[in-house]
């Protein structure tokens, strides 16, 4: 029998058709979890799993007992899925989930997420803080009875899914919101929209994380934590580790860069704008190497180190992200930088050779 990484490994991540069937059907055999606890949900186009996470360790220093759900991962599939800020036994927590998603035919992100939902309820927390993963209205994530929804911000991205326009978008989102909850809003242009959910009030933040603890415990946090993900915004020496899956998450990022003379390593997702996240990139670095991930949406090489070669004066394409990662190290020596970025997947496949760029 496959073991459970290679099972979760095995199923397909999307769904021929999305909707919340199968993973309420999941639920009820499993017992519905996910109404053992109060949760806060977390959606928007990006900073989703840093709210996520930083709401969590604020409930965790006021002594609640916490479950963290979040997506994609770098390091490992047990970083989706946390307790009191610490991955759960992997293994026994898909082990839990794998009869009945296999008789239901769940898919990857369906199983995964009842797989969190359950781990949640035997560890008995307070509260769980749950990332969604596609947008929001059929997402598997929307079984919850959330206190708290959280809309982090909202970019043009998976416009086949969701809709070709922001307000679309947000309001695909912003579905999750029943009436009486408390909705926190990272860009105030979606309160209106916001409004039309009947929520019990609209709290406008700069910080999510905080700001959705601080509405479900009902008073003000003082202090700060330390809730960083894997390759969020990694700095290894001069060298920059950084997942920036569509525009507004390049924009993001080079606001952030302390340099711009980096060799750029990067892998972008097919059904993404890779012209304008190409572009973009250009303002903090000349040298190029495009690569792919080892999922079947990436881009091929070729096709971003022709898109790149408009922007950029020196351009490789190396399929293999392992061997980009050297020749960008190459090209950077010796007094360079490397600025390894795009998909998050990347830096997944990357995650055991990170520590040795130096």
């Amino acid at each position: 029998m496959p073991s459970q990484v290679e099972w979760i490994e095995s199923l397909s991540p999307w769904p021929q058709e999305f909707g919340l069937g199968r993973v309420r059907a999941l639920l009820n055999e499993l017992g519905e979890p996910q109404r053992a606890y109060p949760a806060i949900h977390v959606v928007g186009t990006n900073g989703k799993s840093t709210a996520t996470r930083r709401a969590a360790a604020f409930l965790a220093v006021e002594g609640l007992r916490v479950g963290a759900y979040t997506s994609p991962h770098v390091s490992g599939w047990s970083e989706r899925i946390q307790v009191d800020g610490e991955d759960v036994d992997f293994d026994t927590a898909i082990g839990r989930v794998r009869a009945a998603a296999e008789r239901i035919g769940a898919t990857q992100f369906e199983t995964l997420t009842a797989a969190a939902l359950t781990e949640f309820a035997v560890a008995e927390v307070d509260v769980a803080v749950v990332e969604a993963g596609l947008g929001g209205r059929l997402d598997a994530t929307n079984v919850l009875d959330a206190g708290v929804v959280v809309l982090t911000n909202v970019s043009l991205d998976h416009t086949d899914v969701l809709g070709d326009t922001r307000e679309q978008i947000a309001k695909e989102k912003l579905a999750v919101v029943t009436p009486g909850e408390t909705v926190v809003v990272g860009e105030p242009e979606w309160e209106e929209l916001a409004r039309e959910r009947s929520p019990a009030r609209i709290v406008h933040t700069r910080d999510a994380g905080r700001t959705a603890a601080e509405a479900f415990l009902g008073r003000e946090l003082r202090g700060e934590v330390d809730a960083n993900l894997p390759g969020r915004l990694d700095f290894s020496g001069d060298n920059v580790f950084a997942g920036a899956h569509n525009p507004a998450g390049v924009d993001w990022l080079i606001a952030r860069l302390p340099r711009n003379n980096y060799v750029i390593c990067a892998a972008i997702l097919a059904d993404k704008d890779a012209r304008s996240m190409v572009e973009t990139l250009a303002a903090v670095g000349s040298s190029f190497v495009a690569t792919q991930t080892e999922t079947e949406r990436t881009l091929a090489a070729d096709e971003l180190a022709q898109l790149a070669r408009e922007f950029f004066a020196d351009v490789e394409s190396v399929p293999d992200a392992t061997t980009a990662l050297d020749r960008a190290r190459e090209r950077a020596r010796p007094d360079g930088a490397v600025l390894v970025t795009g998909s998050l997947y990347l830096l997944r496949d990357l995650s055991g050779r990170l520590e040795t760029v130096r």
